[in-house]
């Protein structure tokens, strides 16, 4: 093999892994926007990039009552079938 022939065979090869480096570095051209205002607001509480700086926390009252109301959510049956009757209403 030449030196020429080595010189252009090392130059692909650079080319070629640089090509490649650069393809994985680039952003998607068409980025992917939510088809939906809750898609939204959900991607926007998953990345946490809006979220608020104040603590929330509950008192020891409130937490009680939310224990008493799951507890209480346990004494009622579940039917075997809902019907479209049963429940409230529903309008588009």
């Amino acid at each position: 093999m030449t030196m020429y022939t080595r010189i252009l065979a090392g130059l692909a090869l650079a080319m070629t892994s640089c090509t490649l480096l650069a393809a994985d570095a680039a952003p998607p051209l068409d980025p992917e926007w939510p088809d939906s205002q809750a898609e939204l607001w959900l991607q926007l509480q998953r990345g946490g990039e809006v979220a608020s700086r104040r603590v929330q926390s509950a008192t020891p009252t409130e937490r009680e009552l939310s224990m008493q109301r799951l507890l209480d959510s346990y004494s009622h049956p579940i039917p075997e079938y809902f019907g479209e009757d049963d429940g409230g209403s529903f309008e588009r």
